[in-house]
């Protein structure tokens, strides 16, 4: 393929490719001129204006799906001050101010967003900030207003110390009960969230969805999840959001399952809910044969897991999830941001074998083993990004990153200040990942229209960068559809997008193929490969992976040992800079599955790779004048991640 140049105008949708460039899986090519029968499928002739009467999505729309603001207890006894007013306008484009009394402004607005504060103890760091006489006649609420009043790293080590409390279950019941469901307080601080969110939601423009974190843990091993509703305040009212704390709440998804069914019936309204951090799950966000409490999965788990929880938040601020090298150890990529130390407050170190119930790749393979015993696969979810930012700041970019938390805003230290540390292991500041962001394929820009993109999966998930990607699964793609300018009117019609499952197979064809391309961030850097992952279960029930790299650019050949050599790095580490001297500002490709089995089940979802670019830490020491600590990476390959394309054997 031959090197694109930079592109220097914004690229708004895919649809509009200028100069696309098409590979084969071995090379790169060009396909040619169009035929009439590609050409005719784009315009059909009812209406002049190709773009009339179109019923698809026609660019993506991005978001974060999870953000905390000061109602959040860790966040709050972090230092974040920020309610979530501020974090709307700030995901709007307005510039704010952070926590830390720092100018903060994102480089594009957002689309959407979802305010996910942690349902248990919602609003209590504020009242212990100020001191309530009803909170500090608790040892606990006295100890952790007396870090907040002090500052600094006092105030961090409170929040460390909130979150190992409530991580192992020892807060005060009666202080929790106070900031719980049943209590006019805690019902009266729902209505408020629910009144802001309509406040800033503005149909068209920017949406506010309204939603909430239910944060279980099992000894400090993460089971979070993110949910969402469709609905605005009617029905939002109705109910309270759901906690992990008993009596009232449970750490059990099935209760959590519950609770939605029981919303779904009340209300007449719409929800659903997003694990994320398996990472840091010690193995039981995943679970093969049995939960965490030697409860067997059956049937009644895959289905309701599979009808509640369509989407998994693969990366984020506490490392990637995609994939582990010791999972995937041919996979050159596999080893990126990994957190892989404990469990979320580090009480339990990591072993190897917790790993295959913590990745997102690896459970898509083991829903494939499940639904072979259990005729339904729970794992069966499409891919997003969400930042878990703790400071209402929705900041997922490398030169633009305010950190997990308000004690770790940018500030000179905070590289080289322990994060989490315990006998069981230390994460270092320089860990932290500016990860990552949603991009959803609805039609318009709507609570209702990103919700249905998000329950039928068509979305994809991004470190940070705003790439504009598409993938769509068929029997007859050609490469003349990529030449029609307008593909994704081919894709539709003759093909499945992403989150989808592939048509019957027809008769007469031998493999799907894929229609996949993508376009670099307008202000960002240029591509280096598009990727294939495919994942397959044997007639042994034995599970398999491999990576097919589709597309690239520049003249790069696969090597004898075949693997694509890199694409090289233009970072200039001293300057905190790079150039799109090398990379594509464009790929795309159509590819058949070369080992196609007809008679096995798989998956299929493509990993855009960028070029390298500076990571935030060489922005921090370059901004602050500083040294990087030994062994912090100066560069990152950023990428996107699409929902998977499910192939299942006819019957």
């Amino acid at each position: 393929m031959t090197r694109e140049k930079p592109m220097t105008k914004p690229i708004l949708a895919v649809t509009f490719l200028v100069s696309l460039m098409i590979a084969t899986p071995a090379a790169a090519q060009d396909a040619g001129t169009a035929t009439k029968q590609t050409l005719s499928s784009a315009y059909t002739g009812k209406v002049y204006s190709p773009y009339a009467h179109r019923s698809f999505p026609e660019r993506p729309l991005w978001g974060d799906s999870h953000l905390h603001t000061s109602l959040s207890m860790d966040a709050g006894l972090f230092g974040n001050r920020l309610p979530p007013r501020e974090a709307y306008r700030f995901a709007r484009g307005e510039e704010v101010v952070s926590s830390t009394g720092q100018a903060v402004r994102l480089s594009r607005p957002l689309d959407w967003l979802v305010i996910a504060d942690h349902s248990d103890g919602m609003g209590m760091v504020g009242d212990i900030a100020s001191g309530n006489p009803q909170l500090l006649a608790y040892e606990q609420g006295a100890r952790w207003h007396k870090g907040l009043e002090e500052g600094g790293d006092a105030a961090v080590q409170a929040s460390l110390d909130l979150i190992t409390t409530f991580s192992q279950g020892k807060m005060n019941p009666e202080m929790v009960a106070l900031y719980s469901p049943g209590s006019k307080l805690y019902k009266n601080l729902w209505e408020r969230v629910v009144a802001e969110a309509e406040k800033f939601n503005d149909p068209g423009r920017f949406t506010a969805l309204i939603g909430f974190e239910w944060t279980s843990l099992i000894k400090g091993n993460n089971m979070h999840r993110v949910v969402i509703m469709r609905d605005g305040p009617v029905r939002a009212r109705q109910v309270v959001p759901f906690t992990m704390t008993a009596p009232q709440g449970s750490p059990d998804p099935r209760d959590l399952w519950k609770y939605l069914t029981d919303y779904e019936a009340k209300t007449g309204g719409e929800v659903l809910a997003i694990p994320h951090n398996g990472n840091l799950s010690n193995g039981i966000m995943f679970p093969l044969e049995a939960q965490w409490n030697g409860k067997k999965l059956d049937k009644t788990y895959v289905t309701q897991r599979d009808k509640w929880e369509p989407l998994y938040e693969a990366t984020q601020i506490k490392g990637d999830g995609e994939a582990h090298p010791y999972l995937s150890p041919d996979d050159e990529f596999a080893d990126y941001e990994t957190w892989a130390i404990g469990n979320l407050d580090v009480s339990a170190a990591k072993t190897n074998d917790m790993l295959a119930g913590e990745y997102a790749r690896e459970a898509l393979k083991r829903g494939l083993a499940i639904e072979a015993e259990l005729g339904t696969n729970p794992y069966k979810f499409g891919i997003i990004g969400a930042t878990d930012s703790h400071t209402s700041l929705a900041t997922a970019e490398e030169d633009n990153f305010f950190g997990k938390h308000s004690g770790y805003e940018p500030k000179p230290e905070r590289m080289n200040h322990p994060f989490m540390q315990t006998e069981s292991g230390t994460i270092t500041g320089w860990q932290m990942v500016a990860s990552g962001l949603a991009a959803v394929w609805a039609r318009e820009n709507t609570r209702e229209s990103i919700f249905d993109a998000m329950q039928r999966k068509e979305v994809y998930g991004t470190t940070g960068p705003r790439m504009v990607v598409r993938m769509f699964g068929g029997w007859e793609f050609t490469e003349q559809d990529m030449n029609s300018r307008m593909p994704a009117v081919v894709g539709y019609e003759k093909g499945t997008p992403m989150g989808g499952d592939l048509r019957v197979m027809p008769k007469d064809a031998k493999a799907p193929n894929f229609m996949v391309y993508a376009l670099r961030d307008p202000i960002g850097a240029n591509l280096d490969r598009i990727q294939i992952v495919k994942g397959w279960i044997d007639s042994n029930g034995k599970t398999h992976e491999k990576v097919y790299d589709v597309a690239w650019s520049g003249n790069r050949t696969v090597g004898v040992n075949g693997k694509l050599p890199a694409v090289g790095n233009t970072v200039d580490v001293a300057n905190a800079n790079w150039t799109n001297s090398i990379g594509a500002s464009e790929l795309a490709t159509v590819w058949a599955d070369p080992e196609f089995n007809p008679k096995q089940k798989a998956f299929y979802y493509a990993r855009v790779i960028e070029i390298p670019t500076p990571r935030w830490t060489t922005y921090d020491a370059f901004r602050f004048g500083i040294e990087l600590p030994k062994d912090v990476p100066t560069s990152t390959q950023e990428r996107a991640y699409t929902s998977p394309i499910w192939y299942t054997p006819k019957s």
